[in-house]
């Protein structure tokens, strides 16, 4: 909705210059002063009578007064009525700010939290309704298959329920992704940092990937470079933070395909990358940005199931330690020239302390990296 200025008649504003309300009245006391000498002395030489001259001269300075005063306090006026509007759910009218004084600088003011009441109601509408469809797909779901097996059309076996099992751990996660999104608009979140050793803890969030639906049939591959690389950071942020970016790998996924995590210092050796690369079709170069916002999934319809807030959760949360999330460029060639990629790199500051070299006693050379194969 293209925003509406409140119109305003006779708005006269000579005074707009001036850049205080003060020099303005004096301005105005001045300029109304010397209107009424000059009448005064204009009509008494013309040979007009006193009693005919005061009251004529007293109505012109009233008329001159009201059109410099009516320029002075027409945006109070517009934004009276623009804050009458906005009570009634109309935050599109806006209040011309062409004062530099004090007035000016409210009523610039004024059309900046219009505007910004504008978005924030935009965006309240956008999440209701993004969150009703959210809901409707998986509590359908999960109600026909359970009217399904109460009426005895499907026997309650144990692939019935896995069918109801998924339904609610998909209603599940949506729920806890919108409370994470009440903790992100609240912004009072304590970060509980410690020293994480990454191979072990990535391993541990690739498990619980990989017994997500439709994980099953995706090879995991993990490397952790070296191998006692560490990063200090709060650990259910970062793993919640990995476990959403393999959600979206996961579901964006061909069978068979393989994802990739990797960690290893950065180039600057100051912090830590986390890449997560899959092998499915990626994102365009002009949705990069984009699919890191709320109900966003890369410009495209997403049928895998998607709530399109699990990229925006990470980047709260890798934004909660500091670092940074992007999409970069991918390195295989055929998507590279189309501009598109599937690897998303996390950034954390901090590395921790240097990682201290595996001395264990004679054995096995170090396993290559891990592909587990799930």
């Amino acid at each position: 909705m293209t925003p509406r200025r409140v119109p305003e008649r006779l708005d006269v504003r000579p005074l707009d210059r001036f850049r205080s309300f003060k020099v303005k009245l004096g301005v105005l006391v001045v300029a109304v002063v010397s209107v009424s000498a000059l009448l005064t002395w204009v009509s008494l030489s013309a040979g007009l009578e006193p009693i005919l001259a005061i009251p004529l001269v007293v109505l012109l300075a009233l008329v001159f007064t009201q059109l410099l005063a009516r320029g002075m306090t027409s945006p109070l006026r517009e934004m009276t009525r623009a804050a009458r509007a906005m009570a009634t759910g109309d935050y599109t009218q806006r209040v011309r700010a062409s004062s530099r004084d004090e007035v000016g600088q409210l009523a610039a003011a004024f059309s900046t939290m219009a505007s910004e009441l504008e978005q924030t109601d935009r965006m309240r509408r956008d999440l209701v309704a993004n969150v009703s469809h959210e809901l409707r797909t998986p509590v359908a779901g999960l109600r026909a298959q359970l009217e399904n097996i109460v009426d005895g059309v499907t026997e309650p076996d144990p692939a019935a329920l896995s069918v109801a099992l998924a339904e609610t751990e998909r209603l599940s996660q949506l729920v806890d992704h919108l409370l994470d999104l009440s903790r992100i608009d609240a912004g009072a979140t304590a970060l509980l940092h410690e020293q994480i050793e990454l191979t072990p803890f990535l391993h541990e969030v690739v498990d619980s990937a990989a017994l997500a639906p439709g994980a099953q049939d995706v090879r995991w591959v993990i490397e952790v470079e070296p191998a006692g690389l560490t990063v200090h950071a709060d650990a259910a942020r970062l793993h919640q933070t990995i476990a959403n970016l393999l959600d979206n790998a996961t579901r964006h996924s061909p069978p068979g395909g393989r994802i990739r995590v990797s960690a290893a210092r950065d180039e600057a050796g100051s912090g830590v990358r986390i890449d997560v690369h899959d092998e499915g079709p990626g994102i365009a170069r002009e949705d990069r940005d984009r699919v890191f916002e709320r109900f966003q999934r890369g410009g495209a319809s997403d049928p895998s199931g998607g709530t399109g807030l699990g990229l925006a959760i990470a980047r709260w949360a890798v934004g909660l330690h500091g670092g940074r999330i992007e999409v970069i460029d991918d390195p295989r060639d055929e998507l590279a020239v189309h501009g598109r990629s599937s690897l998303i790199r996390v950034t954390l500051p901090d590395a921790g302390a240097p990682a201290t070299p595996v001395t264990t006693a004679p054995g096995p050379a170090p396993t290559p990296p891990a592909d587990l194969g799930y």
